[in-house]
């Protein structure tokens, strides 16, 4: 081919289409990660052509036939000393592909042939690797660099969220920085987006760190129950919208099934029913959860009381007072879902039965919207703490919802997006359907194994990287790029709401005011001494 490279190495021992070793100066070998290129003979339609393989090295060793075991510590100064060094630097390298074109399309397609030893081994140039690593500006999500190559930015294709994606890292390494350069780079897109915010980590979207609203901030929305206790003050947040829910709005079928009752419990499915008829023939649509209660208590305290089928409802019924998301309005899902926004529901400061409430609820109307066509825009969903609301089996009113987007959402055009830092703790059916993933830092084998069996690109050498990777940078696999992909995450825009404190900053602060304090005592109790002195003269 006509590109002029540089050699690095030669391939030695057994070389297959899908990885090869290679031997490489001492001085001048390539560095783990770094990507190099391998000429092939591959067949093209008809004829049998020269490409360019690109391929990343996975692993670098050095051995030496003379610094061995065997020796012991004065020998080998002795050979140090003669100027000995045979030091042989071997690279393993995974083949990634060669790029064809096929009808204005760029394809990636993995080498068949043999790859032979003693070929030669080239340092791959940045237009190469760019071009690997790049798509249209309208389709290309500008995600960070890569690890190797600072100098080449790497992107994802919005194409890969169609087939949904996982989000995973142990904390502190970065994941919900990430989460926050992907919404900032869909609101660019003018996407419509829904996040399910459990600890309030997204509602500075709109501000830059500064506290100055970024470009766009007029489509980011944050919405919150007014009855919870939220992480931060309602001054602090832009665009803050009031979410709420009317009790007497719902069916008898869908208080009892908020409230955990089954259908098959069709005795107690009736006392709802007849509680709440009787409360709309007395209050019209004024009544709440506390309100069904004591209709219920006094149901059970009439004729009836026989039947014990009021008594267990009540049961059941009680429950609905923990639930703080009940309000005399229901805030209109046209409000949340609006074309082109990115709305955050901040879920800080409720307990889990309500949060779970708001989840199911929101993503079942954001469902609705999309399978009866009244909304016409595909509609992205992000789920922080994802392993809250579908962990294994059905414990949570939610999971039901996000089982069904994640086995049937694409087809509606709702594409779902989970985040966590425990992936063994998710249902592994849901996570399994998530064909891409974003991986940062996992030091825990039981999640690391989880995000194996769930991923079916994340091989062998690829899970062994994960401890090793530093804060802010990831390996992506499946749709989202061609190639698996290992970048450090760019930086954000938009203000971090879930990052660490600075632990020494605030006792450095802590301390100022205790010494502001102490000063303002003794002054205090000097000024006591004086007046003392005077009254006496």
């Amino acid at each position: 081919m006509s590109r002029s490279l540089e050699e690095i190495g030669r391939v030695v021992e057994e070389a297959s289409p899908e990885a090869f070793l290679f031997v490489a100066s001492k001085d001048e070998h390539p560095p783990k990660y770094e990507y190099v290129v391998v000429r092939s003979k591959e067949l093209l339609g008809n004829q049998v052509r020269e490409v360019d393989v690109l391929a990343q090295v996975v692993g670098v060793v050095s051995t030496s036939p003379t610094y061995t075991t065997k020796l012991d510590y004065a020998s080998l100064q002795r050979i140090h000393w003669a100027g000995i060094e045979d030091a042989n630097v071997i690279c393993k390298a995974r083949t990634l592909g060669f790029i064809v074109n096929e009808a204005g399309e760029k394809r990636i397609l993995m080498p068949r042939r043999a790859i032979f030893p003693g070929n030669p081994v080239y340092l791959a140039p940045d237009d190469l690797v760019e071009e690997f690593f790049s798509y249209p500006e309208d389709g290309g999500i500008y995600i960070g660099h890569l690890i190797s190559r600072p100098r080449i930015k790497a992107y994802l294709t919005v194409n890969g969220f169609r087939r949904h994606v996982a989000i995973i890292a142990q904390t502190g390494a970065g994941k919900s920085y990430t989460v926050g350069v992907i919404l900032e780079e869909l609101l660019k897109k003018g996407a419509t987006v829904i996040v399910i915010d459990p600890h309030a980590d997204y509602v500075f979207l709109s501000q830059s760190k500064n506290g100055i609203r970024i470009e766009g901030a007029d489509r980011i929305q944050v919405f919150r129950n007014p009855n919870s206790m939220a992480r931060y003050s309602a001054q602090d947040i832009d665009n803050l919208n009031s979410l709420t829910f009317k009790f007497s709005e719902l069916t008898y079928d869908e208080v009892a099934k908020i409230a955990g009752v089954s259908e098959a419990y069709t005795r107690i499915m009736r006392a709802f029913n007849d509680a709440i008829r009787a409360l709309r023939e007395e209050c019209e649509d004024s009544y709440g959860p506390k309100d069904l209660v004591e209709k219920l208590e006094k149901l059970s305290e009439t004729e009836s009381k026989k039947d014990a089928n009021y008594s267990a409802a009540i049961s059941y019924a009680r429950r609905l007072l923990k639930m703080k998301v009940f309000g005399d309005r229901t805030t209109p899902i046209e409000d949340i879902i609006r074309p082109f926004h990115i709305s955050v529901l901040d879920l800080s400061g409720l307990n889990d039965v309500s949060q779970d409430y708001i989840t199911y609820r929101i993503l079942s109307e954001a469902m609705g919207l999309r399978v009866s066509g009244r909304f016409e825009w595909p509609i992205f969903i992000f789920i922080e703490e994802a392993h809250r609301f579908v962990p294994p089996g059905n414990r949570t009113k939610s999971s039901y919802i996000i089982k069904m987007i994640a086995a049937e959402g694409r087809k509606f055009g709702v594409f779902l997006t989970l985040i966590t830092q425990r992936p063994s703790k998710i249902d592994q059916d849901v996570l399994s359907q998530c064909n891409s993933q974003i991986i940062l830092r996992i030091t825990n084998p039981k999640d690391q194994r989880a995000v194996q069996d769930a991923s079916e690109q994340l091989g062998e050498s690829l899970m062994r990287d994960l401890p090793g990777l530093n804060v802010g940078e990831a390996i992506i696999v499946g749709p989202l790029t061609r190639v698996p992909l290992i970048v450090k995450v760019r930086e954000r825009i938009s203000r971090e709401g879930g990052a660490d404190i600075d632990l020494v900053e605030v006792l450095r602060n802590a301390r100022k005011e205790l010494e502001k304090a102490r000063c303002l005592a003794e002054l205090r109790a000097a000024s006591m001494v004086e007046d003392a002195l005077l009254s006496e003269v």
